[in-house]
């Protein structure tokens, strides 16, 4: 069983910066993939980037195109957490961020973490 646990969502001014993290319990494998998506009111959940946490791989990364540049995400694989460092952020971000692990065609997420972009 695998358990995700977001923090560091906040209100933050446009062209501002916030770093999420997400902690994952239980067992992580060197297969999954680790990400964060995220969802504004009415609208779906959207990837924002993932990771793969394999050593092997090196820790490939994807990204959405509306962030490309402005955000970075990183893992520490012996605390098993991956980061969403946020820069130049935009009205646009905001959303309920969400922390996601992939396991063999299986999501689990976190319980999210509000970000507000607003002067």
């Amino acid at each position: 069983q695998v358990q995700l646990v977001e923090s560091g969502g906040g209100l933050v001014q446009p062209g501002g910066s916030l770093r999420l993290s997400c902690a994952a319990s239980g067992n992580i494998f060197s297969s999954d993939n680790m990400g964060w998506y995220r969802q504004a009111p009415g609208k779906q959940r959207d990837l924002v980037a993932t990771i793969s946490i394999s050593i092997t791989s090196g820790g490939s990364t994807n990204y959405a195109d509306s962030v490309k540049g402005r955000f970075a995400i990183s893992r520490d694989n012996a605390k098993n957490t991956v980061y969403l460092q946020m820069n130049s952020l935009k009205p646009e971000d905001t959303a309920v961020y969400y922390c996601n692990l992939l396991r063999r065609g299986i999501n689990y997420w976190g319980q999210g973490t509000q970000v507000t972009v607003s002067s």
